[in-house]
């Protein structure tokens, strides 16, 4: 008969001890498992994610549903445990149940700290440790009002930047005089705070908050240096404390968390403890690695198999914040005694810091390049005397190719790597669990690996390394392939463009048919891919647009908000406008009364807080005035950016206003794989940042400079150059080609910026500096925007697509009466 092994807690330590658990013996326990939140485990390091807006909750899971099914683990979940009987060797629930256990595991985490400031028991005052957490921002925040986030440490300084990327104006509170001190030194913090700062976040360091007032609710923050602002939502990330309740109240022994020996054992023989809860040695843990590191242990524990115990862990820090890839571990700040290995190249935003004591790196950190955190981790961890790399160590391994010294120096880097190095920060994953899983479970390709060792299925970051002990493991039998775009299909994108461009189909189900798709209908995923593909084909005039498998927005031709209502946002030729234009929008925005109307980073203005029913008469009145849809929602030509150029401007070397208004009229209306922007500067000083843009032009003496792939947002990108041009002509024609080219090339939901790192920049130039190619695009092009170029507005009116945004009125004296009536 089986054990009963019962866990309190459904997060990360617990479900990777009992994953790791089955891995050893699945026949050994009945597991039942008990979660206070709502939810299966999910990866609360990718919360940020959610805030921000990167990532959906789906994203974030780590075993669904049918994992606990297929393991016969039976879940309770939203029903916390509120008392452990040891004597009877049983748990109750706040539901009421009463849950017998051989061996019980806890695994209740840890609590957000939130200080005792005055005023912060007011509603609105918010802590960032859950999915409720994440919800009540979203649900919290407002663009008329200041957020203020309190602790500059990792969880700050994601809720900051979460928050901050949904354009809310963001204060950072920090009582220390440097951010992520815990992780990085002041040089490290002072890159970091520089590049969050681009996203409008405001820094106090050295200051706290003095009181938060308001009637019941956030209305006002005081800060410790005197100053005052209006404000809606506080959130604290100001530490955690262990979750010890539970064990106290069973009389287990506790300190700083739950006293734990080397085998993760309590003081009752019967009763483990893991993860931020627990403190061992004298230490407590609340990074991923090291609760991953005693999971292994404990999982080995409870199968009965030999093991030497948990011995502490040497911590390490692998981030990513604002795309910033950030590394540090052991002693990096260092003292009197130690000296200091640096790199440092501000502008490219590289830093690197080795701190050395008797010729042994004993303190590492990396900033914006952590390419070799895991060997410098390596080096530290084995005390590598480094005296004959000291002139090559900070340019990574790669620089040491070739030369004699320890093991570990110079050759591949694959195979140089110890098995228990760690790859995948986000979920504990070394390199020898996936060598292991590669040979054992026959895994071919990347997304195998992902599914099965769930290394890269995070952030992403280490999907580089991943791939290349994937490849060094199969050797000859490694095909890369790629991902299937979903779990429809096991196809990728290349093969479905392929498909399509080789076969006739009307439809996006004729697609999937002939793909022997695993769903009849798709999913969210496929069909608007496959849908735009098609319309790239055969453009509008004969393929019809099916509205069914765009995206919310596309459908609506309106940009959805967070409280339902929508924006609406009219054309505005190369942000170019006129007085009767901007009365025009003025009248119809009193008109609708009108909440928010902001001027946009791209020359236009945005009606903010338009009631679906209000958007089909809102639309006719712009038309009327003779707007068009500025098609701010599409995944398409948005804006078309300009400086005001020779006309006005006494640096001004071109016409940069007139020539983006032909741009903007020749491009609008045509389907891109994702949002396009186009900017035209009138000189190099670049008013206009079209550096920044998917496709750039900027004025010079002798005619246009054009530059391609730049990206504004979460990783900045500046452009690549192109090519210059003489005539106004030309350049026309290289702006119809590029786009060309990049609607029939690029992946759906693949940047320019993206696309061009896949391929290559000379893959494009071949194409881009090839006048036959040229002239053969921005044909195709033209004959494109034939059928393209027709106001979604308008025609949305015209076919009736409109009246469902009426809302259902029915007229009681026309219902039935459904009163009950005694028989």
């Amino acid at each position: 008969m089986k054990e009963k092994l019962v866990v309190i807690g459904n997060g990360m330590s617990g479900l990777r001890t009992i994953e790791d658990l089955l891995e050893i013996n699945k026949d050994k326990y009945d597991i039942t498992i008990y979660g206070e939140e709502p939810h299966v485990n999910y990866n609360r390091i990718m919360l940020s994610y959610i805030l921000s807006t990167e990532k959906t909750f789906e994203d974030t899971i780590i075993n669904h549903l049918l994992w606990y099914e297929q393991n016969n683990i039976t879940l309770h979940k939203g029903d916390k445990i509120v008392s452990i009987d040891k004597t009877n060797k049983t748990i109750k629930s706040e539901s009421g149940k009463i849950e017998s256990y051989d061996k019980l595991l806890i695994a209740t985490g840890s609590t957000a700290f939130i200080p005792k400031t005055k005023g912060s028991d007011l509603e609105n005052v918010i802590a960032f440790r859950t999915k409720a957490d994440v919800d009540a921002i979203i649900s919290t925040i407002r663009k008329d009002k200041t957020a203020v986030v309190v602790g500059g440490g990792l969880l700050g300084l994601e809720a900051a930047y979460g928050i901050a990327k949904h354009g809310i104006k963001t204060i950072l509170v920090h009582r220390s005089g440097s951010i992520l001190s815990q992780q990085l030194d002041s040089t490290g913090g002072k890159l970091l705070q520089r590049n969050l700062e681009k996203y409008g976040i405001e820094f106090k360091l050295n200051t706290t908050i003095k009181e938060i007032s308001g009637d019941g609710i956030v209305e006002k923050v005081e800060f410790t240096d005197g100053v005052c602002v209006e404000s809606n939502l506080v959130v604290f990330a100001t530490g955690i404390i262990p979750n010890t309740k539970l064990a106290l109240d069973a009389s287990l022994n506790c300190n700083k968390g739950i006293l734990v020996d080397d085998f993760l054992k309590t003081s009752d023989d019967s009763i483990f403890a893991i993860g931020e809860c627990v403190e061992h040695d004298g230490n407590t843990y609340g990074l991923v690695s090291p609760l991953y590191e005693q999971a292994k242990v404990l999982a080995k524990v409870l199968a009965n198999k030999k093991t030497d115990g948990y011995e502490g862990s040497t911590l390490s820090t692998r981030l990513k914040i604002s795309g910033v890839d950030l590394f540090s571990a052991g002693d990096y700040l260092g003292d009197v005694t130690t000296e200091d290995l640096i790199l440092l190249d501000e502008r490219a935003g590289i830093y690197k810091k080795l701190v050395i004591y008797e010729n042994k790196i004993i303190g590492i950190v990396l900033y914006g390049d952590t390419n070799d955190a895991s060997w410098y981790l390596k080096l530290l961890k084995e005390h590598t005397d480094i005296s004959d790399l000291r002139t090559k160590i900070l340019f990574g391994k790669s620089a040491l190719s070739g030369d004699s010294g320890d093991s570990g120096h110079g050759g591949n880097d694959i195979n140089s790597m110890s098995d228990d190095e760690e790859v995948c920060g986000c979920n504990g994953v070394c390199k020898g669990d996936i060598v292991k899983a590669i040979k054992e479970k026959d895994l071919k390709s990347l997304s195998d690996v992902k599914s099965c060792t769930k290394a890269g299925a995070s952030c992403g970051s280490c999907l580089g390394l991943v791939e290349q002990i994937l490849i060094n493991t199969l050797g000859d039998e490694y095909k890369a392939s790629e991902e299937g775009i979903c779990s429809c299909t096991i196809l990728g994108h290349k093969d479905i463009k392929k498909t399509i461009d080789d076969g006739e189909f009307e439809t996006v189900y004729n697609v999937f048919k002939s793909l022997d798709w695993k769903t009849a209908d798709g999913c969210s995923k496929c069909r608007p891919a496959i849908n735009y593909y098609l319309l790239v084909k055969y453009n509008d005039d004969k393929y019809k647009n099916d509205r069914r498998s765009a995206l919310v927005n596309d459908r609506i031709f309106a940009n959805i908000q967070k409280d339902g209502t929508y924006s609406v946002i009219p054309r505005i030729w190369g942000g170019l406008t006129s007085p009767q234009e901007l009365k025009d929008i003025a009248d119809i925005a009193v008109k609708y009364d009108v909440p928010t109307v902001k001027f946009t980073g791209g020359q236009r203005l945005d009606m903010l807080g338009v009631k679906k029913e209000q958007l089909e008469p809102m639309w006719k009145d712009l038309n009327d005035c003779g707007f068009v849809s500025g098609q701010a929602y599409a995944k398409g030509l948005r804006t078309v950016k300009t400086c005001v150029g020779n006309v006005w401007c006494r640096f001004g070397t071109q016409d940069s206003m007139n020539m983006g208004v032909i741009i903007e009229k020749l491009t609008w209306g045509s389907w891109t794989p994702h949002k396009f922007k186009i900017a035209v500067s009138g000189c190099p000083r670049n008013c206009a940042e079209a550096t920044i843009k998917d496709l750039g032009i900027i004025g010079v003496d002798s005619g246009w400079e054009i530059s391609i792939a730049g990206n504004g947002g979460i990783k900045v990108r500046v452009t690549d150059f192109l090519c210059k041009v003489e005539t106004d002509e030309q350049l026309l024609t290289y702006v119809k080609a590029f786009m060309q080219f990049y609607r029939e090339d690029a992946y759906y939901l693949e940047r320019t910026a993206h696309w061009v790192e896949r391929t290559g920049l000379q893959y494009v130039k071949d194409v881009m500096l090839d006048k036959q190619k040229v002239s053969y695009y921005a044909n195709k092009f033209e004959i494109s925007q034939k059928s393209a170029q027709v106001d979604p507005w308008a025609k949305a009116i015209e076919e009736g697509f409109t009246k469902e945004f009426n809302p259902i009125v029915i007229n009681p004296e026309d219902s039935f009466s459904f009163e009950a009536k005694e028989i």
